[in-house]
């Protein structure tokens, strides 16, 4: 008997969905688990990885993968686009480490970064930071590969298994050069909106919602049709998430979940919000801008004034029109596209999720 996919028409529907998405991800580093020690391999691989997974998350990109597959009509085996959502998030596991290393940051999900997991383990020295980024290096590698594996257990049918492959490659081509553009960008003009949504595009907006809808339709048989519908709401609501996001990396919430933060300012990342506030900045705000944003010692008193810059410059108005208007762009395209009412609602919610989070 064909198993079905837990229903999404509430909350409790979607949290079923994550809880099968986690024990397949169990499961799966359990297998992984038992050959490393069969094998004599490092255990601490799969245990910094399951630790990584765990620390929190709320699994956007498989739910959207298995709303996706709702929505193209849910056709097929239900487990089937369970393991393409979990698989998503071992890609998910993959890409933040590997940022974390580019970034240095020092911690993800409220717990210190792999790299800086790594390096604890080791005697303090210059040495000991190369190392452990190079561990994390590796652990991400593994993540990615292991994510690939995961998925080609979905046993689909050969056309859909070629066009959810075929997705999944271009979501990973497409990231990679967000990611270098995101790298190189951070030597170039910081005041080009344009650059930065394209890095927003590429690193953030394809991998986060467009493709992992796509690919859960394409689990479902969906044609050309569907997965256009899925590009006109994926990218902007990808971009709207980003755009939150960087928000709150600077400003924090309005109901206090997220505190303001540094990482942005002192890594200097060439954000929408910067590029807008450096816009409309007056010479002396520009100068004071270039002079904090990208000090790896900036500290509160200067995020303060970086902060109050992009408050009076307009840069987090316009920001947050940004955002507004690309909901009410989504909104709109769901309205249109005649998907089926429990799918509907479910990417609804989503939508309002990813761009009103704030933690």
């Amino acid at each position: 008997m064909t198993p079905t996919a837990p229903g999404i028409q509430e909350e409790a529907g979607l949290r079923a969905v994550r809880e099968r998405v986690d024990a397949v991800l169990r499961d799966f580093l359990d297998g992984k688990a038992r050959s490393a020690d069969g094998r004599g391999l490092p255990a601490e691989v799969v245990d910094t990885l399951r630790s990584f997974l765990t620390a929190g998350g709320k699994r956007i990109r498989a739910l959207l993968c298995v709303v996706g597959w709702h929505a193209a009509g849910g056709r097929g085996d239900a487990e089937s686009a369970v393991r393409v959502a979990a698989s998503l998030e071992l890609f998910v596991a993959f890409a933040l480490i590997h940022d974390d290393i580019m970034d240095d940051s020092a911690s993800r999900r409220g717990r210190p970064a792999v790299h800086r997991v790594l390096r604890t383990r080791l005697i303090p020295s210059q040495r000991a930071e190369r190392l452990g980024s190079g561990g994390a290096l590796l652990i991400g590698n593994l993540a990615l590969i292991w994510a690939q594996e995961l998925l080609h257990t979905a046993r689909l049918p050969p056309e859909r298994q070629c066009a959810v492959h075929a997705l999944y490659d271009a979501m990973l081509e497409e990231v990679m050069y967000g990611q270098y553009l995101d790298v190189m960008g951070a030597g170039r003009e910081p005041d080009d909106v344009e650059a930065a949504l394209r890095i927003v595009r590429y690193k953030t907006a394809t991998a986060t919602v467009e493709r992992p809808l796509q690919l859960g339709a394409a689990v479902a048989g969906a044609g050309a049709d569907g997965m256009a519908r899925f590009t006109a709401l994926g990218l902007p609501l990808g971009e709207a998430f980003q755009l939150r996001d960087d928000l709150l990396d600077v400003f924090g919430s309005a109901d206090g979940v997220c505190a303001p933060g540094l990482g942005d300012l002192r890594e200097g990342k060439r954000t929408v919000l910067l590029a807008l506030g450096l816009q409309a900045a007056d010479p002396g705000q520009r100068q004071r801008l270039g002079e904090l944003v990208g000090r790896p010692d900036l500290g509160e008193s200067g995020a303060r004034e970086v902060r109050t810059i992009l408050e009076s410059t307009g840069a987090r108005e316009r920001t947050e029109a940004m955002i507004t208007t690309r909901h009410e762009h989504v909104v709109r395209v769901m309205d249109a596209a005649g998907f089926p009412p429990a799918a509907h609602r479910a990417l609804l919610g989503l939508a309002v999720a990813a761009v009103s989070y704030t933690s």
